[in-house]
């Protein structure tokens, strides 16, 4: 028995390590196709050079063959001292430039049939990640969509003040505050205040956020101006947006001068008034409250600021379904 179960014990080891070994091999799948596809164009190229050294021995064999077949259907006779006519000269070309051919085709059908086997695999790479970016794009929809959902319903029941809360974790907490009487005399007040528990931490933006800050192109040191070029910026983007029904991410970063991405050139907003698609409106972030360093660049005291984008998710669907765009 024990001989038994240690020969099932090994054969369902085996089979494991089978499938998880078919399973790395098909995760990795299209980086195996590429990297086989560029080496098949390398050692393909190699043996089309190889074989372009022989090819020209054997056009230098082909012509002495046929100046050879030349002279003798010149002379009528052959080297060999044997009658030679027009019609044996025409069926010996014939069938010299056959093999000829045959000659070409040996030399360089191994190099084509790896350049074919190159092109072949490296489509085939890309097929296999065409495939897995649509459903990567699927599911990052259904996931948006699902937050969306999820969003509103915690607006419906609970307000738009307990959603912000819920969503930047934020806490009503008791601080304390100094302040200066009439009488030239500090005080200590206490009172409620909304907290943001964690603190600021650029990491907890979206992917979409984009720091605006000394090393834009745009930046002054002026800290009234950079708010009024941001403000303007995104009334121009909410005019735009209005205007055509949507707007793609990469669009708004060309307006501020940051560069594309390529989750912009899927995701942005979607303007439909009866039938709202996210917030309806194009949102820069400048003036959220639950940001100490956002409050301190409006009032002036803050140097940069993030920018992070309200944008609604993968569009692409909602432009092909909406009949306004």
């Amino acid at each position: 028995m024990k001989k038994n179960q240690i020969v099932t014990n090994v054969k369902k080891s085996v089979i494991r390590t089978f499938h998880k070994a078919h399973f790395q091999i098909q995760k990795k799948s299209p980086e195996i196709l590429v990297a086989f596809g560029i080496i098949s164009g390398v050692g393909g190229a190699i043996l089309a050079c190889k074989a372009t050294v022989k090819a020209c021995k054997v056009k230098e064999e082909t012509k002495e063959t046929l100046d050879t077949l030349q002279e003798a259907e010149a002379k009528g006779v052959t080297n060999a001292g044997e009658s030679y006519s027009e019609d044996d000269y025409k069926k010996d070309v014939s069938i010299v430039r056959i093999q000829t051919g045959v000659k070409y085709i040996k030399l360089y059908a191994p190099s084509v049939t790896l350049g074919v086997l190159s092109v072949t695999s490296i489509l085939a790479g890309h097929k296999i990640m065409k495939k897995r970016n649509v459903a990567l794009a699927a599911a990052y929809a259904e996931v948006c969509k699902s937050f969306k959902e999820y969003r509103n319903r915690v607006l419906d029941r609970f307000g738009e003040h307990i959603e912000k809360e819920l969503r930047y974790n934020v806490k009503a907490q008791e601080v304390e505050k100094k302040i200066v009487d009439e009488n030239g005399q500090e005080q200590t007040l206490k009172e409620t205040a909304d907290v943001v528990q964690d603190g600021f931490d650029p990491t907890k933006l979206s992917p979409y956020a984009k720091c605006f800050d000394e090393t834009h192109p745009d930046w002054i040191k002026d800290a009234e101006q950079n708010l009024f070029y941001l403000k303007a910026r995104q009334s121009q983007a909410n005019d735009m947006l209005q205007a055509r029904g949507h707007l793609f991410l990469n669009e708004v970063y060309d307006l501020l001068n940051f560069p594309r991405t390529k989750a912009g050139a899927v995701v942005g907003w979607i303007y439909d008034p009866k039938n709202p698609v996210g917030d309806n409106y194009v949102d820069f972030g400048i003036f959220n409250a639950y940001r100490s360093k956002n409050r301190d660049f409006v009032n002036g005291y803050e140097p940069a600021i993030w920018l992070d984008f309200n944008a609604s998710g993968d569009i692409l669907d909602y432009i092909a379904d909406h009949q306004f765009i």
